[in-house]
């Protein structure tokens, strides 16, 4: 298929800061309108991509936001995207089109959520539910609580959702998740959350032992000191011993000791799978969008650096992305987390600049987060197609989720 627009991607927080899903948007070259036929073509590859005949729905629990058209409202490729993991957002004024509005209550029937933007919420009827799974309110801010609270009074008691937007700061974040909002949309999540408190700050106990392994695997330290040192803890064990057999490397037979499991998993790979382990050992009070931010930006950026890079300078894109938010994740500053952790110059150079090698690969996958025309820029730069890159964003939001389960 061919492409010229580049997916960016959104998370939608519920008010424990999980992540309920994502918006994908096409990104549009120099203002230009969305076409009906631009929206078909991002449902159909998106469809082709995490909705796969033999394993299902790829992104797990994970519900889709896209933008619709009244056009597009019957496409064949709604058929091809599980209904209770799609959400078609659309203009409420788009309503007043009788057949709109029967397409619109047809979805419904069928299960797909509809989300309605633009709703003048004063004039909401008893039929809302079988209009819209979602609504979108616009948050006015702080100082307007008291007639939000009875705006929003109706709709927190029937099924239909309030998505906020925009939520621009934490402390909007908090006001929404107080007026009984269900979902958020903002890129505040990228930012630090000034309430966190000194506890939350540095390293924990078992990010310390992680970090002391990762020393020892730059150091090609003897197995002996790394079985040692792991098993100083019980759970950090428990967990190697249980990814080596569910990742299939024992050969057939259950791999029951730490110094096998160290040797059939070799230190390029180990070193991956501590680095994960260092994100999700974390206790930061706003960890679960940060970390799966984290790990989708650290697969997206060595999945577009694999075609052009050998397998082991991937891994270390990968590194980099996934260290790229370490800072956020424990509070100190990336200075501080570089001086804890043994990493090679690129990738030194890649977290703190965006240079070397590394670093326009983990500058893309973080631009794909942002609607901004720095996407095509890049792409173009490594000479990487659209849909190479949608393809990459596509598969490292499957990765993810599959991770985090």
């Amino acid at each position: 298929m061919h492409q010229s627009n580049f997916i960016v991607r959104e998370p939608l927080l519920d008010p424990q800061q999980n992540v309920l899903g994502y918006e994908l948007t096409w990104q549009q070259h120099n203002g230009a309108v969305v076409t009906e036929t631009d929206l078909e073509a991002l449902v159909s590859f998106v469809a082709e991509q995490v909705n796969d005949d033999e394993h299902g729905w790829l992104l797990r629990h994970k519900t889709l936001f896209l933008e619709a058209v009244p056009a597009m409202l019957s496409t064949d490729a709604l058929f091809a995207l599980p209904p209770e993991h799609t959400v078609l957002s659309i203009l409420t004024s788009e309503l007043a089109d009788s057949g709109t509005m029967a397409a619109v209550q047809a979805l419904r029937a069928g299960g797909v959520g509809v989300l309605l933007r633009e709703a003048d919420l004063s004039r909401l009827g008893k039929s809302l539910p079988s209009i819209a799974s979602y609504i979108e309110v616009s948050f006015s801010g702080v100082e307007d609580v008291p007639a939000q609270a009875r705006t929003y009074a109706k709709l927190k008691h029937s099924s239909v959702r309030m998505v906020g937007r925009p939520v621009a700061t934490w402390a909007d974040f908090d006001a929404c998740a107080a007026l009984g909002l269900d979902a958020f949309v903002g890129k505040l999540h990228l930012t630090p959350r000034p309430d966190a408190g000194n506890d939350n700050k540095g390293m924990n106990a078992a990010q310390s032992i992680i970090l002391q392994l990762m020393q020892l695997v730059s150091q090609n330290a003897d197995v002996a000191q790394l079985e040692t040192l792991l098993k100083r803890d019980t759970s950090l064990s428990y967990k190697l011993l249980r990814f080596i057999n569910s990742a299939g490397f024992g050969a057939g037979r259950e791999v029951t000791s730490i110094k096998q499991a160290l040797t059939l998993l070799g230190y390029a790979p180990l070193n991956r799978w501590l680095t994960l382990l260092l994100l999700t050992a974390t206790t930061s009070a706003h960890s679960p969008v940060l970390m799966e931010t984290a790990v989708v930006r650290g697969r997206l950026a060595e999945l577009l650096g694999q075609s052009a890079m050998s397998k082991s300078d991937a891994e270390n894109i990968f590194v980099a992305g996934m260290f790229s938010l370490l800072d956020r994740l424990l509070g100190v500053s990336m200075e501080e987390v570089l001086n804890t952790i043994p990493l090679s110059e690129d990738v030194v150079a890649a977290l703190l600049t965006r240079g070397g090698k590394y670093g326009p690969y983990l500058a893309l996958a973080e631009a794909c987060e942002l609607n901004s025309d720095l996407v095509a820029l890049l792409a173009s730069s490594l000479n990487l197609s659209p849909y190479d890159v949608n393809k990459a964003h596509l598969q490292a939001l499957a990765w993810a989720q599959n991770i985090g389960a």
